[in-house]
């Protein structure tokens, strides 16, 4: 049977736009199950704190769990390879830094292109890494730290989260600026590093501020100086490394992402509630108090900052020459 023209029209009309509706559809009832956050480094690190704070915001708002998963190892290449490959149904989230991004730099093959792979949907916060010692180390300031490190080449241990992670490339910086020689020992996570740190078991690190702070204050460990180019209001005293080594400039920041094709409506609803809950007066005060800040935008705000941090770190891989271990 041969359908009128007008009919036919009406029809396919109709046909295109049950997808569309049936997207909106699914984001407007999402979550119906829990969501699985996958931290790509071990508990107690700044990453994971960063998503067990607004894996409860988000529970609050949505009504769902958002089941945080620690998959630690690769520098973070094995969570965020799990995320990479996961269904795009918006049930399978990565909280993630920088380290992907220094990763593809680092790494000849890997089973995931984060840009192609990995979906922005919102970022999170930023803050400052800290140069800190363990207490033993009798460096009392930045200049008797450097001081330190050359009168003993090859014999302090520095630590970090793993190969490619911003503490790795920014004591990687700090190595080649400061002339220095400090031996990288990397962990499988920003939590064990610190252990480590408080242990004796390393001597140094630049540990990421919001992991770190509280031992800082308890006196545990002994903060040399802020990475980024202005101090840092949660430690004003702290000099800031390019007070010394002019030009010195690095910093660290949190944000969620989901495998490509996710449906955009997902995106934005989830974007929608995390910046909701950055504005929160209860959730910026505790990222104060972790010396970080608010860092909300959207979605394409989120993809063109990690574009440009990708550029900036790969001038800094190639200046310094980290490489993996």
């Amino acid at each position: 049977m041969k359908l009128p023209r007008r009919t036919f029209l009406h029809l396919a009309a109709g046909a295109a736009a049950l997808p569309a509706a049936s997207r909106i559809a699914r984001a407007q009832t999402y979550p119906t199950r829990p969501v699985r956050v996958i931290v790509p480094f071990a508990p107690a690190g700044a990453t994971d704190i960063t998503a067990r704070l607004m894996g409860q915001w988000l529970l609050e708002r949505l009504s769902q769990q958002f089941v945080i998963e620690n998959r630690p190892g690769g520098g973070s290449n094995i969570g965020t390879e799990v995320v990479a490959h996961a269904p795009p149904d918006g049930y399978t989230l990565l909280m993630f830094n920088a380290a992907p991004l220094i990763n593809a730099l680092l790494y000849d093959k890997l089973n995931y292109n984060f840009l192609r792979d990995i979906a922005p949907i919102a970022s999170i916060n930023r803050m400052p890494l800290v140069l800190a010692v363990n207490p033993s180390v009798p460096a009392k300031t930045f200049p008797e730290f450097i001081a330190y490190a050359k009168a003993n080449p090859g014999k302090i241990n520095m630590a970090s989260a793993g190969n490619g992670t911003p503490p790795h490339v920014a004591g990687e910086l700090f190595k080649m600026m400061a002339g220095v020689n400090l031996v990288h020992v990397p962990y499988r996570g920003g939590g064990p590093a610190l252990i480590d740190l408080l242990g004796g078991q390393v001597q140094v690190m630049f540990t990421i501020m919001l992991s770190s702070i509280e031992y800082i204050r308890a006196g545990k460990l002994r903060p040399l100086a802020v990475t980024t180019a202005t101090r840092s209001d949660a430690l004003p005293d702290l000099p800031t490394v390019g007070n010394f080594l002019p030009g010195y400039d690095a910093s660290d920041w949190y944000g969620i992402g989901a495998p490509s094709n996710t449906p955009a409506e997902i995106g934005n609803k989830l974007n929608k509630e995390i910046n909701a809950g950055l504005t929160d007066p209860k959730i910026k005060m505790r990222l104060t108090e972790l010396g970080a800040t608010a860092f909300a935008g959207s979605p394409a705000d989120f993809r063109n900052f990690i574009v440009e941090e990708s550029e900036k770190w790969a001038k800094v891989v190639k200046f310094s020459g980290a490489k993996p271990d």
